[in-house]
């Protein structure tokens, strides 16, 4: 058989993508605890940005109920149904997450506008800001952390629970500002008009994640510090007899995917062929963890080997 004209693509496997969900339970215990606290403050002082602010924290629980199954969807290994994988889950997670920040602005928004009609006094109020206060430490604790795992993964369903939690914060202390002012000058309407700034500021993160998540699903390119790593790569390559062009990258969650048309002499054997290959893949998914990289042998000689399939083919 003549080892001449091989083009068939080839991959080394896989990157396995690791379970990342015991974050999002962590996530969904505190978001319980962070309701309790208040709901307890709102009880105390009777005032609509706390009550607000408790809303939120369901929604909260939710998104964080959404984010685990998404993990747990998107460490799954390819299957016969889903061959690259199921690193798209965690848009979905960040979509919906996105959704559930705009509502709780919309219910926000709601409970103000029905407080600013109807103003009433707010009472104990130390007692509510240090059940309120309490509740923030533990929603930024949590979202440090959320913050910190997501990065180093790559994340997208941990770092948009963290941007929730992050809104939940700016909530609080929204809220936390419009009752001491409230308390201050006696000026009960203040409080719902706080609650108002501090739901738009909601509204606009959620807009943002929702256009972010949307860009993840339309197979967005990887950002550019990462292809300029691959390119540095794949130019140590190239020679005289060796030419790499055609490349292209993409993003599904946690998970990279890169491929590339390689060109060598039609005289090379199989062997030679699928040993620079193998090169070229290991030192790309050593380079750049949790990326699958795809290679496609062709000879130099071929005119075809020169014309790119695609517009999306970027050069080396």
């Amino acid at each position: 058989m003549s080892d001449e004209g091989v083009a068939a693509p080839r991959t080394r496997g896989h990157a396995q993508v690791e379970d990342l969900s015991k974050y999002a339970v962590l996530s969904l215990v505190a978001g319980v605890v962070v309701l309790v606290l208040k709901l307890g403050a709102w009880k105390v002082t009777g005032s609509v940005g706390l009550l607000s602010d408790a809303l939120e924290s369901l929604v909260n629980i939710a998104a964080a109920g959404v984010a685990i199954v998404a993990l747990r969807a998107a460490s799954k290994p390819p299957d016969a149904d889903h061959q690259f994988g199921h690193g798209k889950a965690e848009y979905f997670s960040a979509l919906v997450e996105g959704a559930m920040i705009v509502v709780a602005a919309t219910m926000i928004i709601y409970s103000a506008i029905e407080r600013l009609l109807n103003p009433a006094p707010l009472e104990e109020v130390g007692v509510g800001l240090a059940i309120s206060v309490l509740a923030s430490l533990i929603n930024a604790a949590v979202a440090l952390l959320l913050f910190r795992v997501g990065r180093r993964h790559g994340s997208a369903a941990l770092i948009a629970d963290a941007h929730h939690l992050v809104t939940d914060l700016w909530t609080t202390g929204g809220v936390i500002v419009g009752v001491v002012l409230v308390a201050l000058t006696g000026w009960d309407r203040l409080d719902p008009i706080i609650a108002l700034a501090v739901a738009v500021n909601i509204i606009v993160v959620g807009i943002n994640l929702l256009r972010g998540s949307t860009s993840g699903l339309l197979d967005a390119a990887l950002p550019d510090e990462e292809v300029t790593a691959i390119r540095t790569i794949l130019r140590g390559y190239q020679r005289d007899e060796v030419v790499i062009h055609g490349l292209q990258t993409r993003r599904a969650g946690r998970q990279r995917f890169v491929s590339m048309h390689v060109l060598v002499p039609g005289d090379w054997s199989v062997t030679a062929g699928h040993d620079l290959c193998d090169a070229v893949e290991t030192d790309v998914e050593g380079a750049l963890p949790g990326t699958t990289c795809i290679t496609h042998l062709e000879p130099l000689e071929d005119p075809r080997a020169w014309e790119d399939l695609h517009e999306g083919h970027q050069d080396v």
